[in-house]
């Protein structure tokens, strides 16, 4: 085998490795229990959100979020900040707002420092998942 074609292998080689590495590590993110997103909804969210479509709180519902545009549901008085966030809600997108609501959309109003426990906040968005199927 030639000088040029040892350094090809190696660098596909290279490249084998990242990628095997970087899907085990996306593979190796906590999974979240629903049960239990639930009860954390109950003691974080309820007071200010409902999981009834179109029934609005304080805040927003949060029925069938996943996939949606943030600050965009009827009947809601969003804040400018949420309105022109250009936000989808993905997991992760929900995943870096609950961490740190005012950190992630500035200008926003919900009052909610954020939740800093990596397996609380899974099995949050594992029950927002499972709501609207």
């Amino acid at each position: 085998m030639s000088g040029q074609s040892k350094k090809h292998w190696i660098s596909v080689l290279g490249a084998l490795v990242f990628v095997c590495g970087a899907t085990a590590h996306v593979q190796a993110q906590p999974v979240g229990d629903a049960q239990k997103g639930a009860s954390l909804f109950a003691t974080h969210c309820a007071e200010c959100h409902s999981m009834k479509e179109g029934k609005h709180k304080k805040g927003p519902a949060l029925f069938s979020i996943l996939g949606t545009k943030a600050g965009q549901q009827a009947g809601y008085a969003y804040s400018e900040a949420m309105k022109s966030s250009n936000v989808t809600w993905t997991a992760e997108a929900l995943g870096r707002y609950v961490t740190s609501p005012k950190g992630f959309i500035p200008g926003g109003k919900m009052k909610y420092d954020g939740m800093e426990n990596p397996g609380e906040r899974a099995d949050l968005l594992a029950y927002l998942s499972s709501q609207g199927k």
